[in-house]
């Protein structure tokens, strides 16, 4: 605490107020009431008021600053005629030990002070019928509070009390008694919850007498005494009608008095308020000044942020021009690298275009080559014929002589080295033709391959190509002319383009017919039935997974279409009790992408679970509904991959968009083979498994 400090100035308006009370306490005849409330008093000092004190009976002291009612130097006799003591609102810790000597006291209000204990001189107030101690910091009682014979209203609530003192009982006369029922240990709660009349009750042990039959006045009122009449005589009239006008005209002169002191007071009252208008005439000047003044930077700071703003915007705009000239220039390289890509594809046709009329040629050798085969053998066995007749006339010419065998074998040994030549050179030319077919399917493949990065680039490129939002610098006319122009030469080049690719999937397509017309094996399709199956057949534990899922669960993805996230809901263990917890971000997050599937699911979730709650039953699996833990059978030992002699015929399965064609159409990345051609082209994402489709391969079953 420091050892020197400020004391706290009270603020005009309570100086004001407290001078006004010291000018009515000083006037003679003052009112019998001294109200110094809201003065923000620290202490009082009674000297000023010692003539006024004597014939005080009510004194209001409450919302100031006190700390103690009285200094060392005073003492309570001169506050013996009070009746009513009003302290509430102050900082009183204690009060003065000798309180008792107020014997006229009748009300006492210290409500919210910070008193931690009362003087036990409070019994010697006989005639105190309110005492009011709220909000203050008492523990106990005095047990001289039993004394107060003509208490009748009694406030504790709101302190630290927990126990009555047993001399309360004596106290005859109490009506009403208020305290923190809750916070009681004595008398208990249950009797202190019950009014005043049941802790009396309690207190008295039984012999209890309602506050009815002790009457005591509310406030002591002064009787009038009785004067004893004494016989006037002629000089005692004298004396008193000269007392008498003398009465009258000090009557006079202290109206006189008061009238100059209200006058004088009046001019105080004008000058002060004269003084405030000058004073707020000066402030309302300054404020005015002060006011130009910000108005004035303000101005400023907005005039030089509207600079920097336009300035701003320069740069903006510029900027944006300069952007659109690069974007100008962007589009114009990608045109032209589409036509040099355009130029790049014409020249693959050719290429392509040159295989096939060497395939051709080669066809039309071999045809020539087994031509000449056949008239070779014709030859052979012409020549055949023609040594055996010989043979048989020149034995019946000359029976006798021996045919010489070396021609005959000179002419075998001929005819087998020249056949041995035709077979070695249609082995040639018919292995040449297999080799030349395998690099033609090579190059199909790598040409549609390229087809397809080629057309996803130019997807790419039209879409960076798109002219961006106009600047602000241009004419909303000039932009719509960019744009026209940019998108004439976009749409000039799409219809070349898809001129180009429709005739060349013409040519492809003739060529594949072609290509797999003169097919003698079945390897590529059984290939390509083997990826499918693969692609099909599941994991065992997956199996076992979807097979543990609920029923409903399953019933429920079946009516929404949904059975390709069987595998998702089997590797989550997912329940129908965990999709009523959950949210769609959740059902995105395990990979259910579609809003408005995801809001589907978890609805019908939540009714099946409230039907559930009506039929238990319908949750429940069905008996002898236990899971295998393990396989029943044995899989099957592992068979070579290699495709047997002799392919057993392909099953063809329909198109799950029309129902009535083969499926024909590879989706790639994910596999499936399941629509046809037609049905296939609109489509962007996999029927089956909801895949983007970043390429479609056909599948062309030889005869």
């Amino acid at each position: 605490m420091p050892l020197f400090f400020r004391k706290r100035k009270p603020s005009e308006e309570a100086r004001k107020r407290l001078e006004y009370q010291m000018c009515l306490a000083k006037e003679a005849g003052a009112d019998d009431i001294l109200d110094i409330s809201k003065c923000e008093l620290s202490e009082v000092k009674w000297g000023g008021w010692c003539s006024a004190c004597e014939v005080l009976s009510v004194l209001i002291v409450h919302t100031n600053l006190l700390t103690s009612l009285l200094p060392k130097s005073c003492s309570l006799l001169s506050l013996a005629t009070i009746k009513v003591l009003d302290l509430h609102d102050n900082q009183l810790t204690a009060l003065p030990d000798d309180i008792g000597q107020l014997t006229a006291l009748q009300v006492l209000n210290v409500e919210r002070n910070q008193l931690t204990c009362l003087p036990r001189s409070t019994g010697n107030l006989i005639q105190l019928q309110t005492l009011n101690v709220k909000d203050n910091r008492l523990k106990e009682l005095p047990d001289t509070l039993g004394e107060l014979r003509s208490l009748r209203t009694l406030d504790i609530s709101e302190n630290e009390i927990q126990r009555l003192p047993r001399m309360l009982a004596h106290v005859r006369t109490l009506e009403t008694l208020s305290l923190d029922a809750l916070s009681m240990v004595y008398p208990p709660q249950e009797v202190c919850g019950a009014g005043t009349e049941a802790i009396q009750q309690f207190l008295c042990k039984g012999k209890y007498y309602p506050p009815s039959q002790y009457l005591l006045p509310v406030l002591e009122q002064d009787g009038a005494e009785n004067s004893l009449d004494s016989p006037d005589g002629p000089t005692d009239r004298l004396c008193r009608e000269e007392e008498e006008w003398q009465n009258r005209f000090s009557d006079y002169e202290k109206r006189k008095e008061q009238k100059m002191l209200e006058k004088l007071e009046f001019e105080r009252r004008l000058e002060l308020g004269q003084r405030e208008h000058a004073q707020l005439l000066q402030q309302s000047n300054s404020q005015k000044d002060e006011i130009l003044q910000t108005v004035k930077e303000e101005q400023s700071r907005l005039e030089q942020g509207l600079s920097e703003h336009q300035r701003f915007l320069d740069a903006e705009r510029r900027r944006l021009q300069e952007q659109l000239k690069r974007t100008e220039q962007n589009i114009s390289t990608r045109i032209q690298k589409l036509l040099q890509e355009n130029q790049r594809q014409k020249k693959s046709s050719e290429i392509l275009k040159s295989l096939e009329n060497e395939r051709i040629r080669m066809e039309q050798l071999m045809s020539i080559t087994q031509e000449e085969t056949e008239n070779l053998r014709r030859r052979e066995i012409a020549c055949e014929s023609l040594g055996a007749v010989g043979f048989r006339q020149n034995s019946h010419v000359h029976p006798a002589q021996d045919v010489a065998p070396s021609g005959m074998a000179d002419m075998d040994e001929r005819f087998q080295q020249i056949l041995s030549w035709q077979q070695m050179d249609q082995n040639k030319a018919i292995s040449q033709i297999l080799q030349e077919s395998a690099m033609q399917k090579a190059a199909f493949e790598a040409l549609q391959v390229k087809k397809d990065l080629m057309h996803r680039q130019i997807r790419k490129q039209v879409s960076a190509a798109l002219p961006p939002t106009p600047p602000c610098g241009l004419s909303e006319a000039t932009v719509q002319e960019m744009i026209s122009e940019q998108r004439w030469a976009l749409s000039s080049l799409l219809q070349q383009l898809l001129k180009e690719k429709t005739q060349r999937e013409e040519e492809l397509r003739e060529i594949l017919t072609e290509l797999e017309a003169q097919s003698e094996t079945k390897q590529e399709n059984y290939w390509l039935i083997q990826y499918q199956r693969l692609l099909n057949q599941k994991p065992l534990s997956l199996k076992l997974q979807e097979e543990g899922l609920e029923r409903p669960l399953v019933a429920l993805l079946a009516e929404l279409s949904a059975e390709h996230y069987l595998p998702i809901f089997a590797h989550h263990r997912l329940s129908l009790a965990m999709l009523s917890r959950m949210g769609p971000a959740d059902l995105a997050k395990v990979g259910v992408s579609e809003a408005g599937l995801q809001h589907e699911i978890l609805r019908r979730a939540q009714e099946l679970l409230d039907a559930a709650r009506t039929q238990p039953e319908l949750l429940k699996p069905p008996e002898g509904g236990v899971l295998p833990t393990a396989p029943e059978e044995l899989p099957e030992a592992v068979r070579p991959s290699a495709p047997p002699a002799e392919l057993l015929e392909v099953q063809t399965s329909e198109c799950v968009v029309c129902l009535e064609r083969e499926a024909q159409m590879i989706f790639l990345n994910c596999g499936h083979v399941c629509c046809c051609q037609l049905c296939s082209q609109p489509l962007r994402t996999c029927p089956l498994c909801r895949q983007d489709i970043a390429q479609r391969l056909r599948i062309y079953h030889s005869s």
